[in-house]
């Protein structure tokens, strides 16, 4: 079923932080979007009017980080299961985490790795011409440095290689490099940082192999050597980033280098692990000062794309984008802000094309309606009724299944 060539918006948000615009007719031809505008009499008498006018239109989410081959189970012995999954299994969990996503709005993904490589597989083998699942770019394998935190989504160098000649001699067919660079937040000492992985020449060097080879890295950091080395290193992006400081971000709006905060991980941990525990309360307090941090970095004009680390714990594919977004919006960026971060910020992040991400004429007809004011937004964003990709409409939208297992 093809989209109606006019559509007429309640409310729409573009994508770039500009204003919310009212009662705008949105112009679609050969699945794109070719002229916005404000609506006439003319126009609200047309008969292939798609009548959305109560209804927020805004571009298709993206989420910046995600382990497809993991969900956000409490259960230990489920997330042993999937990390020891074979590929038959893993691309069943894979199909499920796009679909949901696509249920929620979210129209491209982009994996953080996995032990076994089984979503690049999965991309390589059952992605083609899927125009019901989400864009998806992964890097195959994380690498780690040996001994150090890493082995759920990647591997160490390979024997007597370097990092750089590892990146060099490594899998094809990825869309880009992830380089793990400290450990995680603990959750029992609140605060306490870990060491980088690997020397800043050793990172240097891996960083420009990459974009030698046309890839960007994505690096997940916490604390403040293992970030601002790999911001001294050029990286393409900082994962996760808690306890970075003031000073690296400055660092990351000089240099323009994207952040992706993946603030929820936090109070999702804070919610799954038993209540008044001192694990429950340390991710409370990590999440408080990684809102400072986004407040901190909104001053001084970091570029801040939406990623939620879903498939770590208590994080569910697909609805915890709009959750991410609510605490965007909690720590002082106002909803267009917010909006842009989930969408054009992350598309260009992911290479996915000149005005992706963005609700304008040349861009992709691909956009969420939410059936309320932009006011309301954050309270039905997480299950928009209708999700067009690319033109294309998917089937109207219930409850069932929205929710992994």
């Amino acid at each position: 079923m093809q989209l109606s060539p006019y559509i007429l918006a309640g409310w729409l948000l573009d994508g770039t932080a500009g204003p919310v615009r009212k009662k705008a007719i949105v112009k679609t031809k050969d699945r794109h979007i070719v002229e916005i505008r404000s609506a006439t009499a003319k126009d609200l008498a047309r008969g292939d009017l798609l009548d959305l006018s109560n209804y927020t239109l805004l571009p298709g989410l993206v989420d910046c980080h995600v382990h497809l081959s993991m969900s956000g189970s409490a259960d230990p012995s489920v997330r042993e299961l999937q990390l020891r999954a074979s590929f038959s299994d893993a691309k069943q969990m894979i199909c499920k985490h796009l679909s949901i996503s696509m249920l929620h709005g979210v129209v491209a993904l982009r994996d953080g790795g996995d032990c076994r490589s089984h979503v690049l597989r999965y991309k390589r083998e059952f992605r083609s011409g899927n125009e019901e699942q989400p864009e998806v770019k992964t890097p195959g394998r994380a690498w780690h440095a040996p001994g150090r935190y890493g082995r759920l989504v990647g591997r160490p160098p390979y024997r007597n290689c370097s990092l750089a000649r590892s990146i060099a001699a490594g899998q094809k067919h990825v869309d880009h490099v992830k380089i793990v660079n400290s450990g995680l937040n603990s959750l029992l000492d609140f605060g306490k940082e870990t060491s980088p992985q690997f020397p800043l020449g050793d990172l240097k060097k891996a960083v420009l192999c990459a974009h030698k080879k046309g890839l960007k890295v994505m690096v997940h950091a916490n604390g403040r050597n293992p970030v601002r080395d790999a911001i001294d290193a050029g990286c393409d992006s900082i994962e996760h980033g808690f306890f970075m400081g003031t000073e690296n971000l400055k660092r990351l709006a000089e240099g323009q280098i994207t952040w992706v905060p993946t603030a929820f991980t936090m109070e999702a941990y804070a919610r799954t692990l038993p209540n008044r525990s001192r694990e429950s309360q340390v991710a409370r307090k990590n999440l408080d000062h990684q809102l400072d941090q986004i407040r901190q970095a909104k001053d001084f004009g970091v570029r801040m794309a939406v990623g939620t680390d879903a498939g770590s714990l208590g994080v569910q594919h697909g609805e915890a984008v709009c959750e991410e977004i609510r605490l965007l919006c909690v720590a002082g960026l106002g909803l267009e802000e917010a909006v842009q971060s989930a969408t054009s910020v992350g598309a260009a992040l992911l290479g996915l094309g000149d005005r992706a991400g963005c609700l304008m004429p040349g861009s992709p007809a691909t956009f969420l309606a939410v059936r309320t004011k932009p006011e309301r937004v954050l309270d039905t964003l997480g299950t928009p009724e209708r999700v067009y990709f690319k033109g294309i409409p998917l089937s109207s939208l219930g409850s069932e299944g929205r929710r992994e297992s």
